[in-house]
Parts: structure tokens; C-alpha cells; sequence
């Protein structure tokens, strides 16, 4: 046992007293052998044993007080530019700020200096503790690029750094030629503006594509419904915006089939599905859509079929929609069956009271998507020669296209949730077309979601679980886990989020379940400590008998490598992060000014 693993770094100097006092022993001897008849070699061969021992205690106290300096001192924020990062990255690597790796030798340390009386340092500290980034010596720290394929969970309260990493992370892939996607439900300005000017620096400012639906008139227009294989995709990514327990529910169940029907019918009248005639006719009525269906179909696989079927029309006292499903139910179906057809057809003739009961919670989804000034930027629908940037998730990813989607959720926070999450289920949708077919050479696509409990559903954490094999890199922030459980109305399924994230990056939080979930991923250390102990004994008798006694007991108890308190105690900007691998590291984040 090293008894200077206990020594504590608070402490008065004591060896510049020492070696002071070597060198006066030094001074002393040298002048006594020159002032006496003593032998010149002895004198010089003791000054130089002293001035030695001068010189170790001088050592020792340059590096106490140079550990102490590291502890008192602040490490407030730094500043960079983009030229500074430019220099820091490293093929294959990913920079994450100044730091060390954080260890079981840093662990023992501060726990030791959290025991022991050091109030009258961390009263200086009043943002926070900046002593334990003094517990080493700060450099780049680096982490292979391919640890973010495991997708990574940000976690911290406001204000203390989270967008600040988003800039970093974001900068580098932009610096990398990879596809960047930016969802941010407050709409940061800062982090907009970096992005695009990163891509201004580099020679690339079409690289980047701005959506806002505060600023329509610079926003770019997506449509979320453009990427799909099957058309039952279309209805699954807007039924999973239905609030729902399970998912599974009767409502959720019927909206789905309505909207399947629906989107059926538009593709068989060679229309392309979006969120505007979706709204159309599950909040009207599809009497056009079947009547239009029905006559594709017949023109298609019947010939002649307008003659056949006026009979069926004039049956029905000249309705022609009534006529034709007759037609089509005792002529046509035993020719050129169409399931299509039957589910939209089955939907016209659906009770229309309970069908207003069944898409109750349908209704408003599709109003918030397809209201005012929203309408134009997700359902395009442009005349020729236009000049707005009209986009989807799929070509923003072959392009190497840097997006930004700002949410405005500040202003409204339910649209602002429904337009993230319907992105996000599109962006699935491309994740899964990647996989299904195989596409080589990808390139990774690094998606980053900011305040990522406002926009997440089912389709983000199947691309959580699933994304990897498409090249998806999610990076998720958010300020406590609790977040995740009052979104999804499940805990189990916020479970599933943290589950699928092998880095964790933890800035300041305050909220305990946050601080005990990041701490019970990282395995426990021995932490030891030194006790002593001073006795004596004095037995009365003829002739007194006195004893004493001296004792060090060093334990070793088992203890957190980072305790769970310690995260609220973090300065803006400080974090530790538990990597994919083992890796634990205490790091300090810059400040990027593109």
C-alpha cells in the first residue's frame, strides 16, 4: 500500500519549508568547512547531500502545488472556431472536448477529497465543481468514429451544454461528407446558424436545407409521405401519431384501416397520397375517391364496362356510385377482384356516426398537419417554375444534404410534436427501405434530436433498435429519463430507448432517478481508506508502567466510480460520458463560433 495514495492535495506545502531548510544545511556546511580545518572533499560531499535533499522536497512541492493549482483553478468555457476543430479531428476519430479518461486511481482520489473538510475550495466554486476536472491533466480527448454507430443518449438539465455538443458532433460530421439530419423542437437559433455556416466555410452553403414553420418564407417544403415500398406504410406512419397506451387499441386499430383504404384509393386514381388529401377525405366523405376508384378499375380490366353498367346506374334512380359498387360486387368481382377496392368501398358504407367516433382522435392529427401555412411546407403541391426547395428524408440523404427542422415548439408545442414525429416516422421509413434492399456503400447518417421527449414515438425506437444495419448514427438529448415514460405513457418502452443507446454522455442533472440510472451502468471500484489510531496505557502499581501504542488500518469498501449526487454538481459545460466498450471519461465541452 502506498502511503501517498492517501496524502490530500489540500494541504499546506510543508516541503518548500523542508526544502528551504536542506539548502540552509547546505549553505551552513559548505561555510563551517571553509572556515574550519576540516577536510574540503567531506564538506563538499555533505553540502551536496543537502542541497540533493533540497531539491527532491523542491520537486515534491512544485508538483503538490501544481496539483493544487489544477484544482482551484476554474475551467470555464473555451471558445473555438471551426478552424480549431478542422485541426483537432483525426481520421476515424470523433473529438469530444478536453479531458482524461476517468479512472479507478481518479475515483479513489475523489473520494478521499469529498471525505475530507475541503468546503473552503468548493465554496469558490460556486457554478459548480470544477475540482474534479483538476484531478488530471486535461487533453483532446478522442473516441473511434464507429462508436457512435451504437447510437448515443445525452442527458442534462437546461442550459448546461447539450446544444453546445450537438454544435461539435454536428460540425465534424459536416467536416466528414456525411448526411446530417437536425431535429430541434425549440428551434435554437445558434445551432442553425453554426450548421449552415460550417457549410458556408467549406465551400458548400446548398449543402444545407433550412424547415421552419415559423419562417415559411425561407423554409424549405418536405413532404413525409413521398419514401415509401408499400403503401401500408403510409397509414402506419400517421396511425402511430394517435395517442395510444398500447398501440394496439381499437381506435388506433380502425384509423389505420381508413387511412390504408384511403391511400389505396388515391394510388389505384394514379394520385400521389398526401397529408391534404388524407384530411380531405377522412374528415369528409370518400364518396369522390370510390366513385373515381371504381371507374379506374373498371377501365382497366373491363371493356366496354359503361354500357354494362348503366343498368346498375339507372337501378339505383341515376346514382351513379351506388350503381357501380353494385356492379363491381355482382359483375366485376367474380372478373378483376380488388381488395383494395373492398376496404374502400367498405369505409363509404361504414355507419357515419360511429365512423366520426372511430376517427375522433384521427381528425386532429391530420388538422395540425395540413393548418394554415403548415399545409404548403408538407404537402407541396407547387406550380411548375416555382423556386422553393422542395425535399424529402430520402434525397436529403443521397445528397449529403445537411437539414435543419426547427419545430417551434415554444409556440406551439402540439403541432410542433406531431411535425417531428411524423419526420422521424418517415425517416424510418428510409431506414427500412436501406436495409430491406441492401444499398452498398452508404454512407453513415447521423440524426440528431434535441429535447428528444417531445417528438419520439414507435417508428424512432425501431430505428433506434434497427437503424444501425441502414448506417444510422442517433444521437438523442434529452433532461431526464422520466421524459421518456410521460411521452410514451410507458415506462417499459422508455426502456427500450435507453436500451438502444451504448454511449451515454451526462452533463449537470438534477432529477435523482436520471443521476442513479447513468451511475448503476458502471461497475463499482474498491475505494480505500486509511484509518489511525493513537493509545496509551499507564497501570498504577510500585513503579508506574506506561504504554503506547500507533496504528494504520487501510479498508478498501466497495463505492461508486462515479456517485450519483456528483452529477448535480457538474459545471455548465463538464459531463461524464460512459462509452460503448467500458470507456469512462470526464470531459469539458468548447463552445463552437462557426
Amino acid at each position: 500500500m502506498n502511503p501517498f495514495d492517501f496524502a490530500s492535495p489540500w494541504r499546506r506545502i510543508y516541503e518548500i519549508r523542508m526544502a528551504v531548510v536542506w539548502m540552509a544545511a547546505a549553505a551552513a556546511t559548505y561555510a563551517i568547512t571553509r572556515a574550519l580545518p576540516a577536510p574540503p572533499l567531506m564538506g563538499q560531499a555533505a553540502a551536496a547531500v543537502c542541497m540533493a535533499m533540497a531539491a527532491w522536497r523542491a520537486i515534491e512541492a512544485l508538483l503538490l502545488a501544481h496539483r493544487q493549482d489544477r484544482i482551484n483553478r476554474r475551467y470555464g468555457p473555451r471558445v473555438v472556431s471551426l478552424e480549431d476543430v478542422a485541426r483537432a479531428v483525426r481520421d476515424g476519430e470523433v473529438w469530444l472536448g478536453e479531458g482524461y479518461d476517468w479512472t479507478d486511481a481518479h475515483a479513489q482520489q475523489m473520494h478521499a477529497l469529498t471525505s475530507q473538510n475541503a468546503a473552503g475550495i468548493l465554496d469558490r466554486q460556486t457554478d459548480g465543481a470544477h475540482w474534479l476536472h483538476g484531478l488530471d491533466r486535461e487533453g483532446r480527448l478522442y473516441a473511434p468514429v464507429g462508436l457512435l454507430d451504437g447510437h448515443t443518449l445525452v442527458v442534462g438539465s437546461t442550459g448546461v451544454g447539450k446544444t453546445r455538443l450537438f454544435d461539435l458532433l454536428i460540425a465534424q460530421a459536416i467536416l466528414r461528407d456525411e448526411p446530417v439530419i437536425i431535429i430541434d423542437p425549440k428551434g435554437d437559433h445558434g445551432l442553425a446558424a453554426n450548421a449552415r455556416k460550417v457549410c458556408e466555410a467549406i465551400g458548400q452553403p446548398d449543402r444545407f436545407v433550412y424547415f421552419h414553420p415559423a419562417h415559411p418564407e425561407v423554409s424549405a417544403c418536405i413532404d413525409p409521405l413521398r419514401n415509401w415500398n408499400r403503401s401500408t406504410e403510409l397509414a402506419s406512419r400517421i396511425a402511430a401519431l394517435i395517442p395510444s397506451e398500447t398501440g394496439a387499441d381499437p381506435f388506433t386499430a380502425f384509423g389505420w384501416k381508413v387511412l390504408n383504404d384511403i391511400v389505396n384509393g388515391l394510388i389505384a386514381t394514379g394520385q400521389r397520397p398526401n397529408l391534404v388529401h388524407l384530411r380531405r377525405y377522412v374528415e369528409g366523405s370518400p364518396d369522390e375517391l370510390v366513385l373515381r376508384a371504381l371507374r379506374a378499375h373498371f377501365a382497366r380490366h373491363v371493356e366496354g364496362w359503361e354500357g354494362r353498367a348503366a343498368a346498375f346506374v339507372k337501378q339505383y334512380k341515376g346514382n351513379a356510385l351506388l350503381g357501380y359498387i353494385a356492379y363491381y360486387r355482382e359483375v366485376v368481382a367474380h372478373e378483376a377482384h380488388s381488395v383494395e377496392l373492398d376496404g374502400l368501398i367498405s369505409t363509404f358504407e361504414h355507419n357515419r356516426e360511429h365512423f366520426q367516433k372511430m376517427v375522433a382522435s384521427l381528425i386532429p392529427i391530420l388538422s395540425m398537419l395540413t393548418t394554415g401555412r403548415i399545409r404548403d411546407l408538407l404537402s407541396p403541391d407547387l406550380e411548375p417554375g416555382h423556386d422553393r426547395v422542395v425535399t424529402d428524408m430520402a434525397a436529403v440523404i443521397r445528397a449529403d444534404k445537411v437539414l435543419y427542422v426547427g419545430l417551434d415548439s415554444l409556440a406551439d408545442a402540439t403541432v410542433g410534436s406531431a411535425i417531428g414525429s411524423i419526420l422521424l416516422a418517415d425517416l424510418t421509413a428510409v431506414a427500412g427501405d436501406r436495409y430491406n434492399y441492401g444499398i452498398e456503400s452508404i454512407k453513415p447518417i447521423n440524426v440528431f434530436v434535441d429535447e428528444a421527449a417531445e417528438v419520439i414515438n414507435q417508428p424512432t425506437i425501431q430505428l433506434l433498435n434497427k437503424g444501425r444495419g441502414a448506417g444510422f448514427r442517433m444521437t438523442v438529448a434529452t433532461q431526464t429519463f422520466a421524459d421518456f415514460a410521460a411521452r410514451l405513457g410507458d415506462e417499459n418502452k422508455a426502456r427500450q430507448v435507453l436500451a438502444n443507446t451504448n454511449n451515454k454522455i451526462a452533463l449537470r442533472v438534477q432529477d435523482a432517478e436520471t443521476q442513479q440510472y447513468f451511475a448503476d451502468g458502471i461497475p463499482k471500484i474498491k475505494a480505500r481508506s486509511m484509518s489511525v489510531r493513537y493509545g496509551q496505557h499507564l497501570i498504577p502499581s510500585v513503579q508506574d508502567e506506561y504504554t503506547a501504542s500507533y496504528q494504520e488500518q487501510a479498508v478498501e469498501e466497495e463505492a461508486d466510480l462515479i456517485p450519483p449526487a456528483l452529477l448535480s454538481e457538474l459545471p455548465p459545460l463538464h459531463y461524464f460520458a460512459r462509452l460503448s466498450g467500458g470507456r469512462t471519461v470526464k470531459g469539458r465541452l468548447p463552445i463552437l463560433v462557426a
